[in-house]
């Protein structure tokens, strides 16, 4: 063989770029760009610092990992501007897995702020009204919510017409409303979903 030819061939194969570990497709999907993945972070971090201003009962309607809420109620102890601020990074951080979009539902329903909330909270109102003024709604829900503790919903039921008709603050009347609530209110999972398994 010609040794130029053969030079020649040998310099076309270095030149070539072949595929590597590191090669990226072009058309391969990518993650959140850094900016993406510091602005969320930011998100979270003040989601953060809202969660701590809100009372013990609110927070408790709030699905929180044990970590994150035991993180927000340090906060509250804390009195030092810098430890705060040290402090809700850490809570932004702990909650990186999270979706910023679900935790601020999450807070407006627990703040009753969200149409859900609102929705949830006037349809309660409705039913222990019914119940109130009829067994056949108590007999109707039990026949839609088999799952409903049977026995506690009825001495409720009774007991907030006993208060009704001796004129007393509506205790049970209360009491029955939450046991609605509830059993009615939908749970939520504040995590980002995963859309690794959605191929096509």
């Amino acid at each position: 063989m010609d040794p130029f030819i053969d030079t020649f061939r040998t310099t076309i194969r270095m030149r070539t770029p072949y595929p590597t570990d590191d090669y990226e497709d072009e058309d391969a999907p990518r993650g959140p760009s850094k900016s993406e993945l510091k602005r969320i972070q930011i998100e979270l971090q003040n989601l953060g610092k809202e969660m701590t201003r809100l009372g013990d009962e609110q927070l408790a309607k709030i699905p929180l990992p044990e970590d994150v809420l035991a993180e927000i109620l340090e906060f509250r102890r804390m009195r030092s501007f810098g430890a705060q601020r040290r402090q809700l990074q850490l809570i932004g951080k702990k909650m990186r897995d999270m979706d910023p979009a679900k935790v601020r539902e999450a807070i407006a329903r627990a703040t009753g702020e969200s149409k859900q909330a609102v929705a949830l909270h006037h349809r309660c109102e409705k039913l222990r009204d019914d119940m109130l003024a009829s067994d056949d709604a108590v007999k109707r829900f039990i026949d839609e919510h088999p799952e409903v503790d049977i026995r506690k919903l009825r001495e409720l039921v009774r007991a907030a017409r006993r208060d009704r008709e001796a004129q007393k603050p509506p205790k049970h009347a209360r009491e029955l409303y939450r046991l609605l609530h509830a059993l009615l209110e939908e749970p939520m999972n504040l995590e980002m979903e995963d859309d690794s398994t959605n191929e096509d």
